[in-house]
């Protein structure tokens, strides 16, 4: 399969923004509040590329089924790794924080539930892990569709669950729906089939009528709506903080084409680099930001925690130490493999 440097490229800017809605506090300012709403395409953009891929597999592999059991354990792998590992991590800061550290280690244990672990991917200080069960959840679902030959029906479900998704969203004002839509049916589903449809040569070639030029100011009109959509219903309808809008399945998409029109987008580049390592990044960011802000407790400059300066430099910082840290782990990885293979 021919490589896409275009959509390691964008992948860049989406890990980017990912932090920035991580790092940043978003209702300081109007400045930063725009900044976080025009950042909400990232997650969206890692779904899709992640169905564009594994479609691209799945649609030319013969046995199909061998390729989605590799790729439903490799992402389960990761998710169990990480989850281990962030568990790890709050229980040592809950020993030495806690006065009564058995006491509260045992209300850790009790208040996850079997929704959290398997499904919703919460419950620890790694939020973040939830876009690897999302994304697993998507990828079975969509599976069984492809198999059946209904996935064109999937991507007319998936995004009726989308758009109703929103309602526990910023569209809140309109109707507050009783459950969390942060998931893989109100989300992953969607932008993973989605992703799955651009891997289909008979779809693309319908989306190829549109140049590059008007992509990318369809791209442009879709962030600027993106945000002032998140400012009306927030800000001034008074709505819940969304994570997503209806405009950013038109970003999404346009998004996605422009990456399909332009393959060759950032070859060679730093930025591509280090956006093909976007998942590891995502995955290992957040425990950073937690080390950041606990040095910056510890040194009691709390003050400076909305200072725009600092929080600019605490991104970059934040990408780079994790690019770093996930590069060296992958290293230690292949060496240690390569050492049990030769024993």
């Amino acid at each position: 399969m021919e490589r896409n440097y275009a959509i390691d490229f964008i992948k860049f800017f989406a890990i980017f923004s990912v932090v920035v809605i991580h790092v940043f506090p978003r209702d300081s300012q109007i400045g930063l509040f725009i900044l976080d709403n025009f950042s909400r395409f990232a997650v969206p953009f890692f779904f899709t590329a992640s169905g564009y891929l594994f479609g691209k597999k799945m649609i030319h592999k013969r046995d199909s089924l061998d390729y989605f059991k590799r790729y439903i354990i490799k992402i389960l792998k990761l998710y169990l790794c990480w989850l281990f590992f962030y568990m790890m991590y709050d229980v040592l800061i809950l020993y030495k924080a806690a006065n009564d550290a058995q006491k509260e280690f045992t209300q850790y244990i009790n208040h996850f539930s079997f929704l959290d672990l398997v499904y919703y991917g919460t419950g620890t200080s790694g939020y973040q892990l939830w876009f690897l069960t999302a994304l697993i959840w998507s990828v079975i679902i969509l599976f069984v569709f492809f198999k059946v030959k209904k996935a064109r029906l999937l991507l007319t479900i998936s995004l009726i669950f989308n758009l109703l998704g929103l309602f526990g969203q910023s569209y809140t004002v309109f109707y507050d729906f009783p459950l969390s839509t942060r998931d893989a049916l109100f989300i992953g589903l969607f932008y993973t089939t989605l992703g799955f449809f651009f891997a289909d040569e008979k779809f693309f070639k319908k989306s190829r009528a549109i140049t590059t030029k008007t992509c990318l100011l369809l791209i442009f009109i879709f962030f600027t709506i993106q945000v002032v959509e998140g400012y009306l219903l927030e800000k001034i309808l008074s709505g819940s903080h969304g994570e997503y809008f209806i405009s950013t399945i038109f970003l999404t998409a346009f998004l996605f084409l422009f990456a399909l029109n332009n393959k060759t987008l950032g070859k060679d580049s730093f930025i591509t680099k280090v956006g093909g390592r976007a998942l590891g990044i995502y995955i290992v960011h957040v425990v950073f930001i937690d080390i950041f802000d606990l040095i910056i407790s510890a040194l009691r400059m709390d003050h400076l925690s909305d200072n725009l300066f600092l929080k600019l430099l605490e991104t970059f910082l934040i990408i780079t130490v994790s690019y770093i840290s996930y590069d060296l782990l992958q290293y230690f990885k292949r060496r240690l493999s390569k050492s049990i293979k030769s024993s």
